[in-house]
């Protein structure tokens, strides 16, 4: 690999990184809000984004980079304040983190590519899951008539 095709990957990674701390920070409010019938996918989908979240940062190291760090705190998209709150930003960190595995998909190749794709389609899963709908282009926020285009650490 050329050393601009490992700083490309390196930084594609980071953003995905940096997506996966801000959705286990996300995930550690809904945990706080959300329901008692519904705690045990919040915790499987928390579980899937620091087990992405530890796997990537592995990967950023194996290429010779530091991984970036999770802030203390994030910003939240708007208030948490009940269950249905808890649910729609489940909903809104699954579609943050669909818009940048969407970017790393489109950028990256070969087996990171296929990595990428298979974390779009699990966060389009869970996304549908919590939202009860699908949208038409899970992670393209431009086609899909969203906000929402991507998982910047502000989650």
């Amino acid at each position: 690999m050329s050393e601009t095709g490992k700083k490309q990957r390196v930084k594609a990674l980071q953003a995905a990184l940096a997506a996966e701390h801000a959705a286990v920070y996300g995930y550690g409010v809904v945990g706080g809000r959300i329901q008692e019938g519904q705690r045990s996918e919040a915790r499987a989908a928390y579980d899937a984004h620091r087990a992405r979240r530890d796997a990537l940062a592995r990967e950023v190291r194996d290429l010779g980079a530091e991984p970036a760090a999770a802030s203390a705190a994030y910003a939240l998209p708007f208030p948490v304040p009940d269950s249905a709150a808890a649910v729609a930003l489940a909903a809104e960190l699954e579609d943050r983190v669909a818009g940048v595995y969407s970017d790393l998909v489109r950028a990256a190749g070969g087996e990171l590519r296929g990595t990428a794709a298979e974390a779009l389609r699990e966060a389009a899963v869970r996304a549908v899951r919590w939202r009860g709908e699908s949208v038409a282009f899970p992670g393209l926020a431009e086609r899909s008539g969203t906000t929402s285009a991507s998982a910047a650490p502000s989650a």
